[in-house]
């Protein structure tokens, strides 16, 4: 008896263990899917009160959308003097706001004025120092290093911006609807959750995923940046405005992507339909 289970094991042993596998995984499921029938949802604050994001209505959003560089270059200018304070670009160059419509000696001016310079040694000395941005430059960091970040910002590390958009779900509406969405925190929410009132030093938000985030409201006030364009600088507009400008950083090539894209749709009907004329054509009075 034993050398017959022996010989049994020994031939059929791949099939004994695909058994065992097969019933280790619908265990598993079985466990999965009572536990998801039998267990109640975990009520939170995070759960009842936090928002989808607001559709921006960018230009650049859909299957076929473009840039606006006026657009741009008003967002740039709120990243210039309102964001650039606390978060970097380090994945964009001064010389990549060309696709903005800046010409050359418009760029030179900014990455020369920019008001953080480029990290470098003292030939003379070898000690560390800092030189004037060229346009072939990355945007510098703002901060040297996370320990530095954190000590001017109430314990956070602020995000590097490059590529935010990408970064988050629905992107460039997250972006928008961070910035405009700060406010009191409702008294619902304290009746039913006093236990998750905004602790001191953050900022109640219902677009953040925990509600509550380190960065003040950073857009405050209308005409807060005075646009070259004209015009009005309005809380809204400029969270749209910066929301624009960080969803090119994040895929500067977007508009070629999308005109390859239709590009390739077009050819794909057009061959298709060449296609079904030639079968038509070859395959005319048979029978099949």
């Amino acid at each position: 008896m034993l050398s017959f289970a022996s010989r049994f094991l020994g031939r059929n042993l791949n099939l004994v263990v695909g058994a065992g596998f097969l019933f280790a995984l619908l265990l598993g499921i079985f466990s999965t899917v009572s536990g998801m029938i039998h267990d109640e949802p975990v009520h939170s604050a995070e759960h009842e009160f936090h928002l989808k994001p607001r559709d921006a209505g960018l230009q650049s959003a859909g299957l076929f959308g473009t840039f606006d560089n006026q657009q741009l270059q008003r967002g740039f200018q709120v990243y210039k003097e309102v964001c650039s304070a606390c978060h970097s670009l380090r994945l964009v160059s001064f010389r990549d706001l060309a696709a903005l419509g800046y010409d050359e000696g418009q760029i030179k001016t900014i990455a020369t004025d920019w008001a953080i310079e480029q990290p470098s040694v003292n030939p003379e000395t070898g000690e560390a120092a800092t030189r004037k941005n060229l346009p072939s430059d990355r945007f510098p960091l703002v901060f040297a290093n996370d320990v530095a970040a954190r000590a001017a910002n109430n314990n956070a590390v602020p995000p590097d911006l490059s590529l935010m958009t990408k970064a988050r779900d629905d992107g460039s509406d997250y972006v928008y609807s961070l910035l405009t969405g700060y406010s009191a925190q409702p008294a619902e929410l304290l009746r039913k959750f006093p236990e998750a009132k905004t602790p001191e030093g953050l900022h109640f938000n219902r677009y953040f995923s925990t509600l509550n985030l380190a960065m003040a409201p950073p857009l405050t006030a209308a005409d807060q940046v005075q646009y070259q364009d004209g015009t009005r600088a309005t809380v809204d507009q400029m969270a749209k405005d910066v929301a624009a400008f960080l969803t090119w950083t994040a895929e500067p090539n977007l508009q070629k992507r999308h005109s390859w894209g239709l590009a390739t749709v077009v050819f794909l009907l057009i061959f298709t339909g060449l296609a079904f004329g030639a079968y038509r054509n070859i395959w005319r009075g048979m029978k099949h």
